[in-house]
């Protein structure tokens, strides 16, 4: 039985930590951030239950492809620097990405924000960078979820994960398939360490060497912090558009495992990808890391990206067409490679790709 004359505040769902009205705040801050990343084929508007895309009758016979990802302890980086304006741009890039490797379209994506509390300003941050990267990627931020977690997270604290969804032709589907001995491989430069190893970065640089986030780094021409936080590169519309203009056989991503274990989940059993190291030299941030963490450079290859976000692998006679695209987006790319017979370079059937030759000035 409720005693109506009682004084004592009873339990609520704000005293226990979750603070609907800061959630629907933060939902009015980044509603207009998010109607820019949209599409022609969105139906309605943002706040149902459910985001509507129409698959317009523009496919013979489509397709949907879906990644899901998260941005992973990069997070700390902008938690300490009180900046979270471009984690969401990691979050897009490490979904879209891996859209388009089989040569899906990236339509929409959604995204889910865990925080520990509330605080419309951040969250919208955060979305204001999803957001952002969706209209880099073409694609249309269709809804998501924010929700708070207290007692499970620190006040401060929040992660990110999103699902992407994209669409191809079934006879245009990208892969292992496609590859033949000749074919050349294409690396794309990336903006840095993108978002994967920084458990191993942190470590180096915040707790073995004890540098400061806020502390100017002259290889770097900027704060430590700054260069942590660049943002990910999104190649998918750069991708898309060498589809349209070249014979591409597959693409890869590379993320967590670096160059070679990411190109070997692209390569037909039998063909080997044999990357020449001599081709490109790794940003100053991989050097240092290196260098003060004395980290041995199969673990740096297996651990970050080392200079190449994105690698394309096309025809023989499409390369120059393939590098004269990517170079009108702004892409920094060159001729990384080329795919062999695994018995021309004496590699082993589970080998699919190697790195030969040394890094000038690394």
């Amino acid at each position: 039985m409720i005693d109506d004359n009682t004084t004592t505040a009873g339990a609520s769902y704000a005293a226990a930590g979750v603070d609907i009205d800061a959630g629907d705040r933060a939902v009015e801050l980044f509603k207009p951030l998010a109607k820019k990343a949209t599409r022609p084929e969105v139906v309605g508007g943002l706040g149902g239950f459910a985001g509507l895309f129409a698959l317009k009758n523009k496919y013979r016979e489509p397709l949907l492809a879906a990644s899901t990802d998260g941005v992973g302890t990069k997070i700390a980086i902008a938690q300490t620097m009180d900046k979270h304006d471009t984690v969401g741009l990691d979050l897009v890039a490490m979904v879209v990405d891996d859209l388009v490797v089989c040569g899906a379209e990236p339509l929409f994506l959604q995204d889910y924000i865990a925080v520990g509390k509330v605080v419309p300003e951040r969250v919208a941050q955060i979305v204001s960078g999803i957001a952002e990267g969706c209209v880099q990627a073409g694609c249309a931020l269709l809804g998501g979820e924010t929700a708070e977690h207290p007692g499970m997270m620190g006040e401060a604290d929040y992660d990110l994960s999103a699902t992407g969804i994209g669409v191809v032709e079934a006879d245009s589907v990208l892969g292992p398939d496609r590859v033949r001995p000749g074919d050349v491989v294409i690396g794309m430069a990336s903006s840095g360490l993108h978002s994967n190893g920084y458990s191993l970065a942190r470590k180096v640089l915040l707790e073995i060497d004890r540098m400061s986030l806020a502390g100017h780094v002259e290889e770097f021409g900027r704060t430590l912090g700054e260069e942590l936080l660049e943002p990910t590169r999104i190649y998918a519309r750069d991708c898309l558009a060498v589809i349209a203009e070249a014979d591409v056989r597959t693409f890869a991503h590379v993320t967590g495992g670096g160059l070679t274990e990411n190109l070997a989940r692209v390569m037909p059993k039998g063909l080997v990808a044999e990357l020449d190291r001599g081709t490109w030299s790794p940003a100053p941030v991989f050097r240092m890391i290196a260098q003060r963490g004395k980290v041995m450079e199969a673990e740096m290859e297996r651990t970050f990206n080392m200079g190449v976000g994105m690698v394309a692998i096309v025809a023989p006679d499409d390369v120059d067409r393939t590098l004269a695209v990517l170079t009108a987006r702004h892409v920094d790319c060159w001729t990384l490679g080329t795919v062999r017979k695994a018995n021309e370079v004496h590699a082993g059937d589970d080998t699919r790709a190697v790195l030969v030759g040394e890094h000038p000035r690394f």
